[in-house]
Formats: structure tokens, C-alpha cells, sequence
């Protein structure tokens, strides 16, 4: 079994970027049909693995929330800068 590649924040906005011109190539280009579905696979397994760190993103936001909702409040006094 081939281990998962995490593309990681950093590397999310290439990968979006890099599915963008592969739609664009296929809509646009007159691909055979053996190229055509190598550059739709590779557009699955970006698009999988951009769909992965966005939902490992928004679980630590929810958990981070969940701290927050947790946490004791605290009132707020204002000092002579505010």
C-alpha cells in the first residue's frame, strides 16, 4: 500500500494552483484519450490530497474552539490606552 502524501498549508495553494491549469489543459486542449485520463487521475489524487489537509485543518480549528469554549472568561477592563 502506497503511503498517503500530506501536501501540508504551505504546499496547498500550489496544489490548487497546479489543479487549475490541468482543468484549464483539459477543457482546452485536444488531449488523446491516454493522456487525458493520466492528467485526470493526477487531478483525483490532487484534489484527494488538498480535500485531506483542509479537513486536517478544520479539525484543529474545532478542537481550538473547543478549547476556547472550555477556557474560564475573563472580564474586560479597559486601560487608558483603549
Amino acid at each position: 500500500m502506497a503511503a498517503k502524501k500530506n501536501v501540508g498549508l504551505s504546499g496547498l495553494e500550489k496544489s490548487l494552483e497546479q489543479l487549475e491549469s490541468l482543468v484549464e489543459r483539459l477543457e482546452n486542449e485536444e488531449l488523446p484519450l491516454a493522456e487525458a485520463l493520466k492528467e485526470f487521475e493526477r487531478g483525483v489524487k490532487l484534489t484527494r490530497e488538498c480535500q485531506t489537509t483542509l479537513k486536517k485543518a478544520e479539525q484543529t480549528v474545532e478542537i481550538l474552539l473547543q478549547k476556547t469554549a472550555d477556557s474560564d472568561t475573563e472580564p474586560f477592563e479597559p486601560t487608558d490606552d483603549d
